[in-house]
């Protein structure tokens, strides 16, 4: 159930309110819109009397939610959620209109290949430094990552180009080991591992969460709300590529996917376009259609030496070409220039 008070309640006013409500039974969270508060509430609310809320001096309009999602729905939350990070000695936003690029390669394989690339995409303009350090593998016998010592190489990256780095969580137990990891991200393989969201829940850390292969948008929603009861609301939700029975491409992209989040959800969304083709060649022009369905941003694939990389080598752009993919992104979207 949605609450929207009329303009001009006081805080005072508010806080009875809630207090009355969750008296009820009910859990109440509160959200600043661009000219009025909004109350959500999350629980049994068969016990709520509509009328008698609407009866409310103080109460403007009241809405029933259908949606399983509470926390993750734009009719709760009505303004874009914004992540603020800063990166080259300036604020990167992702969300609200700004469009982030997240650079690097698909797995971290050594220090002077990550201090390569990271300085590499820094030049271009990427915001936001990717690599894994655990990689989760269809094969028990590829390349799994470098694991903690992964870790600590993108620490090592990060302080020596000033970007916030992105990698990836496998399970709860690793949690502590990513204390100055900036963005935790989610993979597709386990977008449902409930128990994992509820712990990633209870860190306030910012979450990139990939939407499954085989999952609906409400699926991926739900995952978010997952994270969110557990009273963390920095989450970006991620299309990757979903599985369809062409296999000309690695995964299918589901462009139509992005206005349906932006409408239904107040989170960022932002675009794979490496994992969904899986060549290097269609990620320029998959970009481009991203920013056309109103991303919030992209996450790409960059190695130095791409024919050698040991993790998707196939779908990784060249420093080189993703120099070039950076100067095609400024025609389209609001990037700044590159640092030199």
């Amino acid at each position: 159930m949605i609450i929207a008070l009329k303009p001009g309640v006081s805080k005072e006013e508010i806080a009875k309110l809630i207090a009355d409500l969750e008296v009820l039974g009910v859990k109440v969270d509160s959200s600043q819109g661009a000219s009025q508060v909004v109350l959500g509430l999350v629980g049994d609310t068969t016990v709520i009397n509509d009328d008698a809320l609407r009866a409310n001096r103080f109460v403007d309009r009241v809405i029933r939610v259908q949606e399983p999602y509470k926390r993750a729905n734009r009719l709760f939350h009505p303004l874009d959620t914004v992540l603020e990070f800063q990166s080259n000695g300036k604020s990167a936003k992702i969300g609200g209109g700004n469009f982030a690029v997240i650079a690097g390669p698909c797995s971290v394989e050594s220090r002077e290949q990550l201090v390569s690339i990271a300085a590499d995409v820094k030049k271009s303009g990427a915001a936001f430094l990717r690599g894994g350090a655990f990689k989760p593998r269809t094969s028990p016998y590829s390349f799994q990552g470098m694991g903690c010592e992964g870790i600590d190489l993108l620490v090592e990256a990060k302080k020596a180009t000033g970007l916030p780095i992105v990698t990836e969580v496998m399970e709860i137990s690793q949690i502590k080991l990513f204390d100055e990891v900036d963005i935790i991200q989610v993979g597709a393989r386990n977008m449902q591992n409930f128990n994992l969201l509820k712990e990633l829940g209870r860190i306030k850390k910012p979450i990139l969460l990939k939407r499954g292969m085989a999952s609906t948008m409400t699926e991926l929603l739900m995952a978010a709300e997952y994270v969110m009861a557990g009273g963390n609301s920095q989450i970006v939700l991620c299309e990757r590529g979903i599985r369809g029975f062409d296999n000309f491409t690695r995964n299918i992209l589901d462009i139509a996917i992005i206005p349906a989040l932006k409408k239904k959800t107040h989170l960022p969304v932002i675009v794979d376009p490496s994992h969904a083709t899986g060549l290097s060649w269609m990620v320029p022009t998959m970009s481009k259609a991203a920013i056309a369905a109103g991303a919030d941003g992209i996450i790409v694939e960059v190695h130095n030496d791409p024919e050698h990389a040991l993790c998707d080598g196939e779908q990784s752009l060249t420093p080189e070409l993703f120099d070039n993919l950076m100067n095609t992104l400024r025609k389209y979207a609001a990037l700044e220039e590159k640092v030199i």
